[in-house]
């Protein structure tokens, strides 16, 4: 058994999470659910706003900076809201992140411009930060993590209800009221979840140290390096040439950042993500394939409501719908693999399996064309579902049975930021291609079929409705472009999920941490070290 020194236990301020009952977990579930609930459902009820809000406000090419600014806001956010937890304690912060995305919201709700309504959204952001990763760290120090994934399978039930019910409500709201009123909707849901973890979270332990140092310099570094990356992905090859000034600026800002954070991060007693998690292999493995499960789900899932638009003819709001068999293939695949994994401490083989759903899934989408059935489609995306179902629970377990309950907070964020830094990118770099290749096979393809410009079928303001006006010609000349763009994406999107399979079949089986009332206040909290409670050092050597 490792000895923790006296400064080692004075840090550990939390306790091992071996004091909840199923029934006390269940009830602080409702609170968590109901917050998570309310970050996943804001993008998905606005969207279908999103055409209607451009034409009230005007500044149709600030349109991209409206989710942007919302996605890059909540990944600065996320390491620094776990880490803030770990200092100040989860009730208070994760209450603080709610508080936030409300105040943002209704901000939202009150824009008069393209301007306010982006530097409002940012806000928005920076509360969802806090409630994706606050979600995660409570349940973490509730559960032990050998029973951890049956009750993180339950969340994934959170993720269909999003992604179906919130196009439908936002259609509802854009169609029958006013697009303000997609921002409004958040402010009960958000009262609600508000009461209900003030008072379900309660019980959680609370911070006494007398002085918390806050990583300002480590926290100021992250924004930058952050903000110049997204920017030189979203930039590069459209806005700007990628060898031109700005592109090669931002590129050297964002190196020196990053350098700069390295150093501080290792250098000061509080850093905003510590780099001693790295440390353990499993923890950086579950990193990477969180960026990949980003970078390729979140990058391809984006792309697919164009294709169900442009191509297959459906509706904005029954694009959402469409997305059915992905969310219950991955719902069916979380609970299933949070049930085995409860059962028997074996999860090795889910994100080896997840990873190996995933990039056939995508493989299978660069496959589509204008003849492809909404079945073939519906199959496939069960498919990708599937590799969903196997990695997002999986990596975020593996990461936060790898981290010391000290620092859970913070690893949780981390694990998050990956992810989310994936998702950002993948956007940015699979839209990019993806457009770059539809204009491509437009041009020719369209001048071929007749004139498209002179139907007035501009790409940059292309719409569903647009496109049904035009001739027969333009239509299947437009429809070809876009299957040869998603195509493009997609196919590299499988390559990233590819990748995946190779780095989780260097996982390595470490026993998961469970506890009993004899281990209770037993720690390991050595640098790098596996963690907590029953045998830290088998946690360290076991294959």
């Amino acid at each position: 058994m490792t000895q923790t020194s006296p400064e080692a236990a004075a840090a550990e301020a939390t306790p091992e999470p071996s004091r909840f009952t199923h029934r006390e977990i269940m009830v602080t579930m409702s609170g968590l659910v109901i917050a998570m609930l309310l970050a996943m459902l804001d993008n998905m009820i606005v969207a279908p706003a999103l055409p209607t809000i451009v034409g009230d406000l005007g500044g149709l090419k600030h349109l991209a900076w409206v989710t942007t600014g919302y996605i890059l806001a909540s990944t600065v956010a996320t390491p620094i809201w776990g880490k803030l937890g770990d200092l100040l304690g989860r009730r208070v912060t994760f209450i603080a992140s709610i508080v936030i995305f409300l105040v943002g919201s209704a901000l939202c709700g009150l824009s008069q411009n393209m301007g306010e309504l982006i530097g409002f959204r940012a806000i928005q952001g920076l509360g969802a930060g806090g409630l994706m990763v606050g979600v995660m760290a409570v349940l973490a120090e509730i559960v032990p993590p050998r029973d951890r994934s049956r009750y993180q399978g339950v969340m994934m039930a959170v993720m269909p209800v999003a992604m179906i019910g919130g196009p439908l409500a936002g259609g509802f709201i854009t169609d029958n009221l006013n697009w303000r009123w997609a921002f409004y909707v958040n402010l009960p849901l958000g009262v609600v979840a508000l009461v209900v973890c003030w008072f379900v979270l309660a019980k959680l332990p609370r911070k006494t140290a007398a002085r918390v140092r806050i990583d300002w310099t480590g926290t100021a570094l992250l924004s930058v390096w952050i903000t110049t990356l997204v920017l030189i992905t979203s930039w590069g090859g459209s806005e700007y040439d990628w060898d031109s000034g700005v592109i090669l600026g931002l590129i050297a800002v964002t190196v020196t950042a990053f350098v700069a954070f390295v150093l501080v991060e290792r250098r000061v007693d509080e850093p905003i993500m510590p780099l001693s998690v790295f440390a353990d292999r499993n923890f950086s493995l579950a990193g990477a394939l969180s960026f990949i499960v980003g970078f390729a789900m979140f990058g391809g899932i984006t792309l697919l409501p164009q294709f169900q638009q442009y191509v297959q003819g459906s509706s904005a709001t029954n694009s959402g719908l469409l997305l059915m068999p992905m969310m219950l293939s991955a719902m069916v695949l979380s609970l299933a693999g949070g049930a085995y994994i409860s059962k028997t401490g074996k999860y090795r083989v889910l994100p080896i399996v997840g990873s190996a759903f995933m990039a056939v899934g995508l493989a299978l989408f660069a496959t589509m064309g204008p003849d492809t059935t909404r079945f073939t489609t519906g199959l496939y995306m069960a498919v990708l579902g599937l590799g969903m179902g196997g990695l997002m629970q999986t990596t975020m377990l593996i990461a936060q049975n790898s981290a010391p309950l000290r620092d859970m907070g913070a690893a949780t964020g981390a694990a998050t930021f990956l992810r989310n830094m994936g998702g950002s990118l993948g956007v940015s770099l699979l839209g990019t291609l993806y457009a770059s290749t539809l204009t491509d096979s437009f041009t020719t393809s369209g001048a071929a079929a007749g004139g498209a410009s002179g139907a007035g079928s501009s790409i940059a303001g292309m719409t569903p409705d647009a496109l049904r006006s035009l001739p027969a010609a333009v239509r299947h000349a437009f429809a070809e472009a876009v299957s040869d763009g998603i195509d493009t994406a997609f196919a590299w999107a499988a390559g990233a999920a590819a990748l995946g399979i190779v780095i989780a079949l260097f996982v390595r089986q470490v026993p998961l941490r469970g506890f009993t009332a004899d281990e209770a206040g037993k720690t390991d909290v050595t640098p790098g070290g596996a963690g907590t409670a029953a045998a830290p050092v088998a946690l360290r050597t076991a294959e």
